[in-house]
């Protein structure tokens, strides 16, 4: 360890523990904990540069440690340094949407215009994903009206326009009725679902893991994943919300937009094929523990 930390870091720069050492979620922050209580490291939130149809935000980053040779602290404690560092952690991939028109708000509910389209890009990305994976997907039955292409979401190919219809959920009326506004789920041959998930981009996470709880009690044990997808500034809320006594069943993984994104890039550059399930895991953080 000490010798790769030799070799990659320098003073005052942003340490990406995960490509110094091969870890990532979980092994990352334990990492990330054992060096920030030392001395010489301090733990900051460099800014992330967001690029989507070639316009560029600043977005607040993921936690990294920081060198500081020069200023040590107390042995035993974390503290947090200031930085201006900008970096770009998906350097060489941009995703792009067409435009999209959303459909009619619900009578009652009032989103911001903003909230509403961020919603509805992260559903067309999820999407393509599974489409490229191999997937048929099932899309929140009040968001089919999204308009794509100058075409509705609900009649691209995959989609699947009636539960009833999908094999592996027909025989099950309640969990059909529990499903029917979670905003993607991932069906696959007939015989597996790799995840269900719930975007939560301004409903403060826990009525989307409330919808995913009530179908998890309404479908026999199976096999799946439930995902929380949410701005990556909305770790920390997912992370909570997910511990409460009434969800830790579900087994809450995290798919950060910046992952979404970056896969959905990944999928528009590169066609992928011969992608397993277990391909999902490497973009998807565990909220277990």
């Amino acid at each position: 360890m000490l010798w790769r930390l030799a070799n990659a870091i320098k003073p005052h720069q942003p340490i990406n523990v995960d490509r110094i050492f091969g870890a990532s979620y979980n092994s990352r922050s334990v990492l990330e904990a054992l060096l920030a209580h030392t001395p010489q490291f301090y733990f900051c939130y460099p800014g992330r540069i967001e690029s989507i149809n070639t316009k560029t935000n600043i977005q607040k980053g993921h936690k990294h440690i920081i060198w500081n040779p020069d200023s040590p602290h107390e042995n035993g404690v974390t503290v947090l340094a200031e930085t201006d560092v900008v970096i770009s952690e998906i350097p060489a991939l941009e995703v792009y949407y067409d435009s999209l028109v959303l459909p009619d708000p619900v009578e009652g509910v009032k989103l911001d215009i903003e909230i509403q389209r961020r919603h509805a890009q992260i559903q067309v990305a999820l999407y393509f994903i599974g489409k490229q994976l191999g997937y048929k997907t099932w899309i929140a039955q009040n968001d089919k009206g999204i308009l794509y292409q100058n075409k509705r979401l609900g009649e691209f190919d995959g989609i699947i326009p009636r539960l009833e219809d999908e094999v592996l959920i027909r025989s099950h009326a309640d969990a059909i009725k529990a499903a029917l506004l979670i905003d993607c789920i991932w069906f696959k041959n007939g015989r597996l679902m790799p995840a269900v998930m719930e975007i939560e981009h301004s409903t403060g996470v826990t009525s989307g893991l409330t919808r995913m709880k009530h179908f998890k009690d309404r479908f026999p044990p199976f096999p799946t994943r439930y995902v929380v997808v949410a701005s990556d500034n909305d770790r920390k809320k997912v992370i909570q919300e997910s511990a409460k006594p009434l969800f830790q069943d579900l087994n809450v993984k995290f798919f950060p937009y910046s992952a979404v994104e970056e896969l959905y890039a990944l999928c528009q550059k590169r066609k992928l094929k011969g992608i397993t399930e277990e391909f999902l895991d490497c973009y998807m953080e565990s909220m277990e523990n």
